[in-house]
């Protein structure tokens, strides 16, 4: 009869703990919040943003080699003031001016990448008109075509061909990469608050089975089941229950909010008042990875890999630039057209006459007291420690996905066993409470089983967080997908 009153007890007090409760909101899954986070989040845009800046820049990189068609000149070009003007006999006078001296040049350029040297084909027009002897004047190039070429100089067009686009896939993997950051942020926070709302959900449990049990000790003590000691600790299990209780409605209110505002919800509308009530990701994808697949991948797919290869040619540019700088540098121009001019605009295209130029400057330094030589050696050391660090840099690049792959591999087996230790928490403080009620457990034996319990419950979800955060961390390295066997690629979004 005592046994059916205390199980008659127990399943009331758990019945109005269940009716008090509300309705669970809709599961938020990983899936949706990563989704959410890559389509929404600040961190996301900027992402987007960056890479519409690469692109861009590319862009006009490529531009610069095709013809440039430009229209230059003054007009008007109008001067009324006095000059000096000096005498036969060495005086000086000042005479009065007021003249229109206006210009236009239309051109057509192009680059010669290999040579660093632009040829351009040219029109121009001059017209002086001279308001106080009241007369006008044209001069004109119908037509001209010249060349400017660097002679031993340094050629940067060249260097720019081959550096240019490792920077723009260096900029579309990193847009990869900064989602995939994104990604792997959201998992983090999305953990934080499954892991908070775990720990609520313990402490909702034990506060209320506290509460039970406490209730049915009072009934004991009056059966003389039980002592006053145990009753006491049962009333302070209560009070730390409810302390527990309130510490964790916090956590979880705090680590909502940071995971809502990293996401992206930014009104009532759009979700950043309502709950959020997280599913737990138990369902672990299966699939094997293997070490010099993954870093294969990571060496195909990373801007840090791309990184490698610019960095050394500009280390190698830099040496150039310093040697060619340093020494002979000439400059050779020279052109060929029509020109003509006259008192009328049609005359510039009457007979006109043969226009050539050619000019070679240049600059030889002689005496540098050293200053060239260290500007070299500068280079060149500067040439080895880029490949010395980039060779470092790549152990550390491998070194990080191996330990990556056999980490997850590891983590697989840790969420296994943690699960079933979790299930074997669970049933095994279900024991010690029905057997509690029956008088046959004492309270601290109770005590232990709810720690264990907890606990195990709490190693099982913290599992499952290092699980995941070491997947999308894994995917990140490589920039592949081992569940799909796919690489990780982003669209072009600009048009």
């Amino acid at each position: 009869m005592t046994r059916f009153y205390f199980y008659l007890m127990s399943l009331l007090l758990v019945a109005h703990h269940l009716s008090a409760q509300t309705q669970p909101a809709q599961l938020t899954t990983l899936p949706d919040v990563i989704q959410q986070a890559q389509s929404q989040s600040v961190a996301a845009k900027r992402a987007n943003t960056q890479q519409r800046t690469n692109i861009w820049a590319y862009r006009s990189f490529l531009a610069q080699f095709k013809p440039q068609l430009s229209l230059d000149g003054s007009l008007p070009n109008f001067t009324r003031s006095y000059i000096q003007v000096t005498q036969p006999d060495g005086n000086i006078r000042f005479e009065p001016v007021s003249y229109n001296n206006s210009i236009l040049n239309l051109s057509l350029s192009q680059t010669i990448a290999p040579t660093g040297g632009t040829i351009f084909v040219q029109k121009q027009i001059q017209r002086f008109d001279n308001f106080i002897q009241n007369n006008t004047l044209y001069n004109g190039i119908p037509f001209g075509i010249g060349l400017a070429q660097p002679l031993f100089q340094f050629n940067p067009m060249r260097w720019d061909k081959k550096i240019q686009p490792l920077l723009f896939a260096e900029g579309n993997q990193q847009l990869i990469e900064s989602l995939e950051q994104v990604s792997l942020s959201a998992t983090t926070l999305y953990f934080d608050l499954l892991v908070a709302q775990v720990n609520l959900q313990i402490a909702e449990t034990n506060r209320a089975n506290n509460d039970t049990l406490y209730r049915i000790a009072l009934h004991k003590l009056d059966l003389g089941k039980i002592s006053q000691n145990d009753l006491l600790q049962l009333q302070l299990s209560v009070l730390n229950a409810e302390k527990d209780l309130a510490s964790a409605r916090q956590t979880a209110a705090v680590a909502s909010l940071r995971l809502k505002t990293f996401v992206g919800y930014r009104n009532e509308n759009s979700g950043q008042s309502a709950p959020l009530e997280l599913a737990i990701p138990n369902q672990i994808p299966v699939f094997e990875v293997d070490v010099k697949r993954a870093i294969d991948e990571a060496v195909a797919n990373r801007s840090a890999a791309i990184g490698f290869r610019r960095r050394l040619l500009e280390a190698q540019r830099d040496l150039e630039k310093a040697r060619k700088n340093n020494g002979l540098n000439a400059t050779l121009t020279a052109g060929y057209g029509l020109s003509n001019q006259g008192p009328n605009f049609g005359d510039i295209y009457v007979r006109p006459q043969n226009r050539e130029y050619v000019a070679l400057q240049f600059t030889l330094p002689i005496m540098t007291w050293g200053r060239a030589q260290a500007i070299v050696e500068t280079a060149k050391a500067n040439r080895e420690l880029a490949q010395q660090t980039v060779e470092q840099d790549k152990l550390t690049f491998e070194q990080e996905i191996f330990t990556q792959v056999t980490l997850l591999q590891m983590l697989r087996q840790q969420v296994t066993l943690t699960a079933k230790a979790d299930q074997i928490g669970q049933s095994r403080y279900q024991i010690a409470q029905d057997r509690f009620k029956l008088s046959d457990l004492s309270v601290t034996d109770l005590g232990i089983a709810t720690q264990e319990k907890d606990r195990a419950r709490r190693d099982a979800i913290l599992a499952l967080r290092d699980y995941w955060q070491a997947y999308y961390t894994l995917r990140l390295l490589t920039l592949y997908d081992f569940e799909t066997n796919l690489k990780i690629i982003v669209m072009d979004k600009v048009k």
